[in-house]
């Protein structure tokens, strides 16, 4: 095989160029690509070819260019750096390899990559023993284990395999990992060309594989040290990102290509989960993980190019593990959380949080996976949800207030399921559809579609498999079927032959063990047990459906089903072990609560009973049919193993009065395991030291021979010396003996012999298998001190770290399986003749389940050994094919077990979902501790009714000593045995009263405090409380209103905002903020003088502030004490309208008050009259008695405050209904309950009331009747006859006593008509003040929700005003800052102007000094004008002053010197210092003073110029800033206004109540008004008004928008016509001008470029010509325009005139048509008598004929016209005019 770093064999050299160094970053990408340039005869790799570097005289410095070309183009500082790792060499003796190019078309060669099994050498062991068949599960919880490579293929790992699956075929192919420790990601290309596979291991490999060939493309080394935990290809394809996992957690940039590293760091100190590349950006990175997220980016440097990361600061928000985030384009990243919320991120700082409206989560949970699709924002997670959101909303997202939070919702959310957690999720490409692949972590992949349109498919769930560790296996006896079961809560059914799962059953709880029941006790093979973690053991039955008679009329059948049969509950832990015994007669279940159950199967699991185990079982095994006794061998974790016999089976009656089910009287043998290992190792350092000691006796005695034989006696005294140095040196010490303080773990075991087992053990004592045999049955020792030590061992190759889990055999005991810790399988050959393990040196080993949580769990065959099954803690169940010579038919598949007579039809038992529920050994002793207590009351009754005769015979003595004379009874004393007794009971009573007294005095002092709490809360606050007082006629009633109490907190907050306002005017006043007279406005007499206000005002601003900005403020503090006023008087005025309706119904509540007393106080008269009324009828004879009116009674309503009158007897049947209510279980029985309590309370009230209201009228009837009774009892005495006096008294008084009834009964009417009157009446005033109260209480509502809605607006609104005012303050300083620069601007400008003048005044001056015919003149002014250097007047500060100030003037000085020198270049050098002879020595002079003069005004002038430019550009950035600040206000105050417009917009969807009366209502439906006016307007008469008008105007509008849009869509179709004939002419020039270049140049050419190129001035006459000519043509086309309006405005007058004549001739033809018709009646009326034609007649026929004829000639002549006027450009002819002499009959 070929390697990447090999030359070729020709010794051709591989140029390189060197790098720089200041290379860009583009460039470095270029570089990544490992370009190289080659000759023409150099040659590339190919597959399968080797080279070598064989040229001696390789040129030193290529090598070196060419071996650096990645260290140097890449990295320029190999030193230590804060953002990256050197890239060193991994040994300086190794020489510097030669990087050459890799080949495209170079492979490594597969074969030699995977990892392949072990085996034993000389074990002639097959290496094909097991070959993987199929897999039924994958690492669900690997992140990112799903990935698409096409349409219909998806990669996963499942343990050390990357399983291919076909989505439609169902098809799976593997690739095994390389290292055979496992894979830890894998990848995929975005060309879908390429895939990685990123294993784990000691420094594991990186390979790149080409798809579809699944061909090595590339391998990448040394990326971390024992793991990858993420990849990823950036958006290109070029680089490679990895990071690795625990300790280092190395991120790696790969040119994976050229399989190189180009940067290399480590990523932070804790887990990290995922590595990406930004898609917008491949410079930058992001990397997430525990409590972290890490943004990098890969910078250049002026060391070379760095990896620089930037960690995520949290800030007020919890740190939190980040598995999901995207990189935005514009560099933000959003990132998810674990409680769900997604975090914006931006500068390595939290922008905002986003979360859902009212603070809900995202997510419930959290977001695993966030993506960016079509515009939008996709999240996924771990509640199954799938949302997506705006981008512009996240994007753009900005926290509002201090929370950092920001609510937006979702546009669409999909929930997958309710047991779904997905993570993570692939876009298939399908074009037209939107579906994606999901990863559950609870096992399934999805199908989703994401389109959210109206055929949008529902979520559909592709595959199926464990989620977790698969706990237990099982595998039928009969056929190719398996179950699982895992702590999913599931247990599933496969098909391992046809490589399909067939069915499944959900629980309550997960499954932890699993048996299929033998074919002895189910002899189709369709049950199966399984145990659960709260333990209850279900039986399972399996069947097909489709032989059921219920399903015939179903479309889709599956091809089996599980039913519950049967269910129990043996145990209180999880069930760790299930075993039947050999005969099928007795199952026996362990688990973790020390506990082994045993049940007899034939009599439907019947419980025999249990025996404890000194620890949690382990496992269970049954001895096989070669033992001569059915035992069962039980594994305890803790080290115990135990042996027992076959269980007695009991009879029912014997095990009806038994209390527990456990078995005490059973044999069990017990072994402590004892730690050897620590011996054994002793043992065999032994062995090997007398190994060597016997080899160096056969070396000494084979030497001695040779010294003998050469040296004689010499050579044996040489020979003793160095015998005596050997055993002068000590051996080293042997091992010590270890016995580890916490016993190892037992992890399997199996039966050898009768007695004897093999055990597995863990911690310390792995690598070994242990013989062991039960000792000897000894009670006198405890089992806990036993010590047992077994008596062989086997020694296991390489598994001290790496114990075997489980073993299983296969059935024709020639190998033993093993499931390892660490995910492999072991299969050891044994001995077909003695299956034993004699010798355990050969086996084959290979790692199939992932090395680092792939423990196996479960291992078995198939009932013929053609297959093997193993499941582990990784989710994954993988099958094999077992080596045999006899090759296996390719469609084998499973025969489900047809279902059973009768199977649908019976009932479904019961399923135990409470995890609480009994056990069956708890449900015995709950049965037995019931039946003891009901034994025990049934005592208690006995007793109870024997006291209770004793009771009633101690009465019945009682009662006949009462009987008996009193002399002959005997004393109550007497009766007592010994008094002493009774006095004691007596104490004893009165000691517990006093008891029971101190015990509730506390509960006593509670509810009166409760009591008085209730009563200040509730009853205190009351002014006055509801009062209804009922008519005594009629059903009306009026009550009072329920007035509370004004708080003194009401009022003291009152004074306190009085004072407050009073102090804020102070304070304003004292700041200078005037006040005009507001009188008018606010009804004050507050009133502060303008000018007062302006002096303040500038009194206290600032010296260079303007006026307008005073002004301005001084304005704005009136209007702020203005608004405050009106605010003050609003509020004032509120305070009184409130008080006014207080009084109000306080007044209203005295009336009711009054009118209850009157009604009291009737009632009382009522009954005196009555009474009364009773003792006159009582005089008269029946017949003349006149019914008695009855007395009307006080309701409690209308004396409440009688409801907290009570007394013993009222709380005592208080007491009792609260029992009786506590007793009821519905709910509305309590509260009618209630309700009757209260009723009652009531009445019992109200009629003691009665009676006491009662008492007073029959004392006062009493005494006024009292005359009357007295007679009446005289006449009863008196019985003799009266005489007549006597009979005329009696009808004087029956006569009176009638007319008193009469009286009396009037009386009683007047009074209840009297007292309903009253009550009508103000019944009537309260209906009034009802309405205006309810009309306060709505209007009271409505500005409640106003306040409550400001109230929520206010704080933001606040911000923004206050963003607003900052802003203006800004704006006007600036603008105030601008108006002083331009100040200063035009200060300097007329300072300037000054100084020119003043030169211009110099010169002036100079000229009229010299004159005008001065020959010195030239001269003079060269002096004057001439440049000199001078020492500078400005003091000199510092040295670094006069550093500066001295470059500033040589910088001047060349300046000034340059430019003399280029202007007096063509002069003469002439000297200023001596004035020339015959020169005016007095003009030298006043030159030179002028020119001092001169200097000083260039200079003054030079700094005021310097001074304008600074001022200059301080105002452009003035005014620069003040447009941003403009701008930034006009978005504030847009902000602002649409904020106060959302304001008022809620403001006005606030409901207002208005009463209207009938007639202002104007809905009415079928003459009436409707019931429901919810769908009305109410509106105001101006207003509706208004909107009548504007109906008016809108269709006036509507009009002239027709007529215009009208006008505008005939204008359109003109332009439109033009344009295309004008696209014609041109297409036709164009045409034109292609011809002539063609026949001018020869081609067509560019006449553009051409005429940048030359000037033609033929063209640029022409163009003149070209423009002359068309202003000619423009005037021409203006006259013509001119003449067509005119000639257009004649023919519209032609027109008109020609319609005109046509309506004429309409008319006539009109008159013709009536004339005809007249003409035939004429025709039709005239007799026989003038039948002959007459004369007359025949001239008038004559002359309508010719009229006809001239008026069709005048009809063809008109249409002619018509027709010419119709053509465009047509003559036009004079009308036609009729002759005269046919025109004179007309007018006849």
């Amino acid at each position: 095989m070929k390697e990447p770093g090999d030359q070729d064999t020709d010794g051709r050299r591989l140029d390189k160029p060197k790098s720089d160094g200041k290379r860009s970053l583009s460039s470095l990408k270029s570089a990544s690509k490992f370009a190289v340039r080659e000759d023409a005869t150099d040659e590339t790799f190919v597959e399968g070819g080797e080279s070598y570097l064989e040229d001696d005289d390789y040129d030193t410095e290529r090598l070196e260019g060419s071996s650096g070309s990645f260290h140097y183009d890449y990295v320029d500082n190999i030193g230590d750096s804060q953002y990256v790792e050197a890239l060193a060499p991994a040994s300086e003796e190794v020489e510097e390899e030669v990087k050459k190019k890799i080949s495209e078309n170079f492979f490594y060669d597969y074969t030699e990559l995977i990892s392949m099994p072990f085996v034993t050498p000389d074990s002639n062991i097959p290496l094909d023993l097991l070959t993987l068949v199929h897999s039924f599960g994958y690492d669900c919880r690997k992140r990112a284990n799903l990935q698409l490579l096409d349409s219909n293929t998806v990669i996963y790992i499942a343990g050390n395999q990357l399983i291919f699956l076909n989505l439609k075929t169902k098809e799976q192919m593997y690739l095994r990992s390389s290292s055979g420790r496992g894979i830890g990601v894998i990848g995929v290309h975005p060309d879908k060309t390429y895939f990685t596979v990123a294993e784990k291991g000691v420094f594991p490999k990186i390979i790149i594989y080409e798809y579809p060939s699944l061909k090595p493309y590339r391998i990448l080394q040394d990326g971390t040290e024992l793991g990858y935990a993420y990849v990823d290809f950036d958006n290109s394809g070029t680089l490679l990102a990895s990071v690795g996992s625990s300790p280092d957690y190395t991120l790696t940039i790969w040119n994976w290509k050229e399989e190189q590293p180009i940067l290399r760091t480590k990523a932070f100190s804790q887990e990290v989960f995922k590595v990406t590349f930004n898609p917008e950006d491949d410079e930058q990175l992001t990397t997430s993980g525990s409590g972290h997220i890490k943004f990098w980016e890969m910078a250049l440097t002026f060391t070379g190019l760095k990896l620089q990361g930037s960690l995520g600061r949290f800030g007020k928000t919890a740190t939190t593990d980040i598995e999901g985030y995207m990189q935005l384009p514009d560099g933000k990243v959003l990132s998810g959380s674990e409680w769900g919320n997604m975090l914006l991120w931006e500068g390595g700082l939290i922008k905002v949080e986003l979360c859902r409206a009212a603070r809900k989560s995202c997510h419930q949970g959290p977001i695993n996976q966030i993506m960016l699709d079509e515009g939008e924002v996709i999240t996924i997670g771990a509640d199954g949800c799938i949302r997506i959101w705006d981008f512009e909303t996240v994007d753009t997202a900005d926290s509002i207030d201090d929370t950092g939070l920001l609510e937006i919702e979702p546009i669409n959310e999909l929930q997958v399921g309710k047991n779904v957690k997905l993570f993570s999720m692939i876009k298939m490409n399908e074009i037209g559809s939107n579906f994606w692949l999901a990863q559950d972590a609870n096992g399934a992949i999805w199908k989703l579609d994401l389109s959210f349109s109206n055929i949008t498919q529902d979520p559909d769930c592709l595959f199926s498999f464990h989620s977790g560790a698969v706990e237990a296996l099982a595998v039928s006896p009969l056929t190719y079927l398996m179950a699982t079961t895992a702590l999913d809560c599931s247990v599933r059914i496969y098909d391992f032959a046809s490589k399909t799962p067939l069915a499944q059953m959900k629980f309550k709880q997960g499954g932890t063990a699993l048996a299929w029941v033998p074919q002895l006790v189910s002899y189709t093979g369709a049950q199966i047990i399984a145990g659960f973690e709260d333990g209850v053991v279900r039986i399972l039955e399996l069947y097909d459906p489709k032989g059921l008679t219920i399903f015939a009329g179903r479309k889709k059948i599956s091809d089996a089903d599980i039913i519950l049969k049967q269910v129990f509950k043996p145990h209180t832990a999880r069930v760790t072990a299930l075993a039947y015994e050999r005969d099928g007669e007795i199952l026996a279940t362990g688990s973790k609560d020390q506990t082994v159950f045993f049940f007899e199967v034939e009599k439907d699991y019947k419980p025999i009973g249990y025996i404890t185990t000194p620890g949690p079982v382990r496992q269970l095994v049954w001895s096989s049919n070669s033992h001569p006794d059915s035992t069962l061998l039980i594994i305890c974790e803790n080290g115990y193993v135990l042996e027992t016999p076959l269980p007695t089976i009991k009879e029912e009656e014997e095990n009806r009065d038994v209390v527990s089910y456990e078995i005490k009287d059973m044999d069990i043998k017990y072994f402590h395991f004892s730690s050897v290992k620590s011996k054994i190792l002793r043992l065999i350092e032994i062995e090997k030291r007398k190994t060597l000691r016997d080899l160096k006796k056969k070396e000494k005695e084979e030497r001695r021979k040779q010294l003998a034989a050469e040296m004689g006696e010499d050579g044996e005294k040489e020979l003793q010396v160095e015998e005596e140095e050997e055993e002068e040196e000590e051996e080293e010490p042997l091992p010590e003996i270890f016995i580890p303080s916490t016993p190892c773990h037992i992890l399997c075991g199996f039966y050898s012999e009768p007695g004897k087992f093999w055990v597995s053990l863990g911690g310390y004592d792995a690598g070994f298998l242990y013989h062991c045999e039960f000792p000897l049955y000894d009670q006198s020792t405890a089992i806990t001190k036993k010590k047992d030590e077994p008596f062989d061992f086997r020694l296991l190759e390489d598994t001290e770290d790496n114990p075997i889990q489980t073993i299983t055999f296969s059935i024709h005991q020639d190998l033993m399986f093993c499931g390892m810790q660490n995910g492999a399988i072991r299969v050891y050959i044994l001995s077909q003749n003695k299956p034993s393990l004699i010798n355990t040196e050969y086996y084959w080993h290979f790692n199939i389940h992932d090395n680092n949580y792939g423990c196996i769990k479960g291992i078995c065959t198939s009932f013929d050994d053609r297959f093997l099954v193993t499941t582990g803690a990784d989710s994954n169940i993988f099958v094999f094919t077992i080596f045999s010579e006899f090759e296996l038919k390719k469609d084998i598949k499973a025969q489900v077990p047809s279902p059973r007579f009768g199977i649908e039809t019976e009932p479904i038992p019961e399923d135990i979902e409470d995890p609480k529920a009994y056990s069956i050994e708890n449900a015995r002793r709950k049965r037995q501790q019931d039946k003891l207590m009901k034994e025990v009351e049934e005592i208690k009754a006995g007793k109870r009714e024997k006291l209770k005769a004793l009771r009633n015979e101690f009465w019945k003595l009682l009662e006949m000593n009462q009987g008996l004379p009193k002399h002959m009874q005997f004393k109550r004393t007497d009766f007592d045995i010994d008094s002493k007794i009774r006095a004691e009971i007596g104490r004893k009573t009165a000691f517990k009263i006093q008891q029971v007294e101190k015990e509730l005095a506390w509960e006593k002092e509670k509810h009166q405090i409760g009591l008085m709490k209730l009563q200040n809360r509730f009853r205190e606050s009351l002014e006055s409380d509801t009062i209804v007082v009922h008519a005594i006629q009629s059903d009306h009633k009026i009550s009072s209103y329920r007035l509370v109490k004004p708080s003194k907190y009401s009022k003291s907050k009152r004074t306190s905002l009085s004072d407050r306002r009073t102090s804020k005017l102070e304070r304003l006043e004292k700041e200078g903020a005037g006040r005009k007279d507001s009188q008018k406005d606010t009804g004050g007499n507050i009133s502060v003088p303008e000018e007062s206000i302006i002096e303040k005002g500038k009194k206290f601003r600032p010296k260079t502030m303007s006026e307008i900005m005073v002004e301005n403020q001084i304005e704005k503090t009136r209007k702020l004490i203005l608004k405050a006023e009106r605010a003050q008087l609003k509020i004032q005025q509120r305070k009184k309208e409130w008080e006014e309706a207080h009084s109000k119904k306080k007044n209203m509540n005295k009336c009711i008050l009054s009118l209850r007393d009157l009604k009291v106080a009737v009632i009382e008269e009522i009954q005196c009259l009555v009474q009364e009324l009773k003792s006159i009828q009582s005089t008269l004879h029946v017949s003349k008695h006149i019914p008695i009116p009855q007395v009307p009674q006080i309701l409690p309503e209308e004396v409440p405050e009688k409801r907290f009158q009570y007394d013993e007897e009222t709380l005592l049947n208080f007491k009792r209904q609260q029992i009786k209510i506590q007793d009821e279980t519905s709910s509305q029985l309590e509260k009618g309950e209630s309700a009757i309590s209260g009723g009652g309370f009531l009445r019992l009230s109200s009629r003691k009331d009665s009676d006491l209201t009662t008492r007073d009228s029959l004392s006062r009837s009493s005494k006024a009747s009292s005359f009357s009774v007295d007679a009446v009892k005289f006449l009863e005495f008196e019985k003799a006859d009266p005489i007549d006096i006597e009979l005329e008294v009696m009808k004087r008084d029956e006569i009176k006593h009638l007319y008193m009834q009469q009286y009396l009964t009037n009386r009683i009417k007047e009074l209840i008509v009297t007292f309903d009157a009253e009550l009508h009446l103000l019944r009537h005033q309260k209906l009034k003040l009802d309405t205006q109260m309810k009309l306060s209480d709505l209007h009271h509502v409505t500005l409640f929700q106003e306040m409550l809605l400001l109230k929520n607006f206010e704080k933001q609104e606040n911000i923004l005003q206050e963003r607003v005012n900052s802003l203006d303050k800004e704006e006007q300083d600036m603008q105030w800052k601008i108006n002083e620069t331009l100040k200063e601007m035009e200060e300097k400008k007329n300072e300037i102007a000054k100084l020119q003048d003043q030169e211009k005044a110099l010169y002036a001056g100079f000229q009229a000094a010299v004159g005008e015919n001065n020959k010195f003149a030239n001269f003079l002014t060269k002096v004057l004008k001439k440049r000199i250097k001078r020492v500078k007047k400005k003091e000199v500060e510092g040295d670094a002053d006069e550093d500066e100030e001295s470059d500033e003037s040589s910088e001047e000085e060349s300046s000034l010197e340059s430019d003399e020198d280029e202007s007096g270049s063509d002069d003469e050098v002439f000297d200023d210092s001596i004035c020339p002879t015959n020169c005016d020595v007095g003009l030298f002079e006043l030159a030179l003073q002028l020119r001092e003069k001169r200097l000083d005004i260039e200079e003054a002038l030079v700094e005021e110029k310097k001074i304008i430019d600074n001022l200059r550009k301080e105002h452009d950035t003035l005014s620069k800033k003040v447009k941003v600040v403009a701008a930034n206000l006009n978005v504030a105050e847009e902000a602002l206004e649409a904020y106060q417009r959302e304001k008022q917009q809620r403001l006005n969807e606030l409901l207002v109540v208005i009463p209207l009366k009938l007639h202002q209502v104007e809905h009415i439906v079928f003459g009436e008004i409707p019931n429901d006016l919810s769908g009305t307007l109410v509106f105001s008469n101006h207003s509706l008004g208004r909107l009548q008008e504007r109906i008016i105007q809108l269709h006036e509008e509507n009009s002239k928008q027709q007529k215009l849009n009208k006008e505008c869509r005939e204008r359109r179709k003109q332009l439109i016509r033009e344009k295309r004939e004008m696209a014609k002419t041109i297409s036709k020039m164009e045409e034109t001008v292609h011809q002539l270049m063609i026949s001018k140049f020869g081609r067509v050419i560019d006449l553009e470029a051409l005429q940048t190129l030359s000037v033609n001035t033929t063209l640029e006459e022409l163009k003149i010509k070209k423009l002359r000519k068309e202003l000619t043509n423009a005037k021409e086309m203006k006259m013509w325009e001119e003449k067509i309006a005119q000639v257009r405005w004649e023919l519209m007058m032609k027109t008109k005139e020609h319609t005109k004549k046509l309506h004429q001739m309409n008319d006539l033809c009109i008159e013709k048509k009536k004339l005809d018709s007249r003409l035939n009646t004429l025709q039709n009326q005239q007799g026989n008598a003038f039948q002959g034609p007459r004369k007359a007649d025949i001239v008038a026929r004559q002359k309508v004929t010719e009229l006809i004829q001239l008026q069709a000639e005048r009809i063809s002549a008109l249409k002619e016209e018509i027709a010419l006027l119709r053509k465009k450009g047509g003559l036009i002819l004079p009308p036609i005019q009729p002759p005269q002499e046919e025109m004179k009959p007309m007018g006849l």
